[in-house]
């Protein structure tokens, strides 16, 4: 049975996701922050696919993830790197491009897994520039492509740890 994905809003302009991986705190760092495992995993929707991933993880380095689905809808994501402590604490401005039209305004993301037993809690806080801004957030059907692409980071773990 899979681990539920929890979305909590505890203030006007924040998103809180939290979820728990049977998987080491590293396995877990791995898979989300090699280029090479984020694109197996982190689809988005069903019908989308990372077609483009490019992720200098280091303070002031810069990532570029784009999707693009099956309808040929396209969406990126830019930012840059504030804090990286692997593997527990990632820290990033997060801004938003779908097809033409930009988000409004940059994002901050902060990472934290922490590690008990062989499971991993992960809790992922977005704070967004304005309320507006994180009522679209929720609006555009944000959690169902995070849990969709949660439960392709789970079985991606799952597969590891078996062969492991």
């Amino acid at each position: 049975m899979k681990n539920t994905l929890k979305v909590t809003m505890p203030g006007d302009r924040e998103i809180v996701i939290s979820r728990v991986f049977d998987a080491p705190r590293q396995m877990v760092f791995d898979t989300m922050s090699k280029p090479d495992l984020l694109q197996r995993w982190l689809t988005g929707p069903p019908g989308w696919k990372m077609t483009v991933c490019e992720n200098d993880l280091r303070l002031g380095g810069t990532f570029r993830h784009v999707w693009r689905g099956d309808d040929g809808g396209e969406m990126a994501m830019t930012g840059v790197y504030r804090e990286v402590v692997p593997p527990q604490r990632i820290v990033r401005t997060e801004s938003f491009t779908f097809g033409c039209a930009s988000q409004m305004g940059e994002q901050l993301a902060k990472l934290v897994l922490t590690e008990q037993g062989r499971k991993t809690f992960l809790t992922l806080t977005v704070l967004y520039p304005t309320k507006e801004a994180r009522d679209a957030t929720i609006a555009s059907g944000m959690e169902r492509g995070v849990s969709a692409s949660y439960d392709n980071l789970e079985e991606l773990l799952l597969a590891a740890a078996a062969t492991s």
